[in-house]
C-alpha cells in the first residue's frame, strides 16, 4: 500500500480527493488536512509515501510547502492554475492534477504514482550493489554499471541517462532519487537539470564542463559553491 496524505483549504475539493484515494486499491489514505501546517504535523510523525497537494493554498502554498521537506515523498500537485505546471516540475513533482479533475485522470495519475513507487522500491532492493543499477526503461529493466555513466539529464518527470554505451537510456525517475542512490564523491549535480560522473570531467573553463565525449555541461549558480569545494581538493598548480 502507498501510504498518503491529501491536502486541500477547500473542504469540497479535499472531500472529493479523499473520495478518489479511497477508490484506488493501493492508496491508503493516513489523513486529509486542510492546510500545509496541519500536513507538517502528519509528516513528522508518520510514514508517508504520497502526498496529494493543492498549490494556491492561503499563509503556506504547495509549492512553498514541498520546498520546505528535508526529505520529499512523492509529490503529486492539483490545482487549478496550469501556470504552476512547470513550476511544479522544478521541485521534482511526479505528476500535475489540473482541476476540476475526474476519476479517470485521477486513476492514470495514481497509476503513473505506482511505476515510480514500485520502480524506486525495486532499486532499493538486493539487486542493487555498490557497482550496478538495475533500471526501468520502456517495457523492460535493464542492469547499468554505474561507472559507464558519464552524465544523467533531467527530461521533466523522466531522466536521461547517457553512458559509454552508444544510446543514452530513459527512465520514470526524479533527479533526487537519482542523486540519492549513486555513490556520493563519484556523482554530484551541478545544474538544474544536471548530475556528472566526476570522473568523467576532461575540462573546466568559464562556468562550464567538458565531459568524455566532448559533452558540454553549464554548472548553475546554486552548485558552483560546492562544485567549487570539491575542485579545492582536488586541484594541482596554482
Amino acid at each position: 500500500m502507498i501510504r498518503c496524505i491529501a491536502i486541500d483549504d477547500e473542504p469540497l475539493a479535499l472531500t472529493q480527493l479523499a473520495g478518489y484515494i479511497n477508490k484506488v486499491p493501493f492508496l491508503e489514505l493516513v489523513k486529509s488536512c486542510s492546510s500545509a501546517f496541519e500536513a507538517i504535523t502528519i509528516l513528522s510523525s508518520d510514514s508517508i509515501d504520497l502526498i496529494y497537494v493543492d498549490i494556491n493554498m492561503p499563509d503556506l502554498n504547495g509549492l512553498d510547502f514541498v520546498r520546505s521537506l528535508v526529505h520529499k515523498p512523492l509529490i503529486v500537485f492539483t490545482t487549478a492554475y496550469s501556470e504552476y505546471a512547470i513550476e511544479g516540475f522544478k521541485v521534482d513533482a511526479l505528476d500535475y492534477l489540473l482541476k476540476p479533475f475526474g476519476y479517470n485522470d485521477f486513476l492514470k495519475s495514481a497509476n503513473k504514482v505506482k511505476q515510480q513507487y514500485d520502480l524506486l522500491m525495486f532499486s532499493h532492493s538486493q539487486l542493487n550493489d555498490e557497482k550496478h543499477l538495475f533500471l526501468k526503461t520502456e517495457y523492460r529493466i535493464v542492469r547499468l554499471e554505474i561507472d559507464s555513466i558519464i552524465y544523467i539529464e533531467s527530461m521533466s518527470e523522466y531522466v536521461r541517462i547517457h553512458t559509454t554505451y552508444d544510446k543514452p537510456i530513459m527512465s520514470l525517475l526524479s533527479m533526487k532519487i537519482m542523486q540519492e542512490r549513486l555513490p556520493e564523491g563519484k556523482f554530484m549535480r551541478i545544474h538544474r537539470s544536471y548530475i556528472i560522473n566526476l570522473q568523467k570531467i576532461q575540462e573546466i573553463s568559464r562556468g562550464r564542463l567538458t565531459l568524455e565525449g566532448q559533452v558540454c555541461i553549464p554548472i548553475g549558480e546554486q552548485y558552483k559553491e560546492a562544485f567549487n569545494r570539491y575542485m579545492g581538493q582536488s586541484f594541482l598548480g596554482k
